[in-house]
C-alpha cells in the first residue's frame, strides 16, 4: 500500500483487499471486540491497564492475521489513522452483514 496521501474513500477498498481472508477478518473482529470490552472496563473501573490490555489484544490478533493468515503487512505501518478507522468500519459492517467473514 502506497504511503501517498489519499482519502479514506480511496483507502478503504484497498484495506478490504488486504483483509480478504476469513481468518484475518475473524481475528480482527475478535481483537476489536476485546478492545471494546476493555474500553468499557476502563470507563467503569478507571484503571488504565484495561486500555493497554485492549490495545495489545486488538493489535496482537490483527497482526497474527496479517502475518500468518493473510501473509501481508498491516496497513497500520503506513496509514495508522485510516487503518484504525478502517478496522472500526469493517467491524461495524460485519455486525450489520454488509461484509462477510
Amino acid at each position: 500500500m502506497s504511503a501517498l496521501p489519499l482519502t479514506f474513500a480511496e483507502f478503504y477498498p484497498r484495506y478490504l483487499r488486504e483483509h480478504s481472508r476469513r481468518g484475518t477478518r475473524v481475528l480482527h473482529f475478535i481483537g476489536t471486540s476485546l478492545f471494546l470490552v476493555c474500553f468499557v472496563l476502563l470507563v467503569f473501573t478507571g484503571r488504565w491497564e484495561w486500555l493497554v490490555a485492549g490495545i495489545v489484544a486488538a493489535y496482537g490478533l490483527a497482526w497474527v492475521g496479517h502475518f500468518f493468515v493473510e501473509h501481508n503487512r498491516p496497513a497500520t505501518f503506513q496509514h495508522p489513522w485510516y487503518s484504525l478507522l478502517g478496522d472500526f468500519k469493517l467491524y461495524a459492517d460485519l455486525w450489520r452483514g454488509r461484509e462477510k467473514f
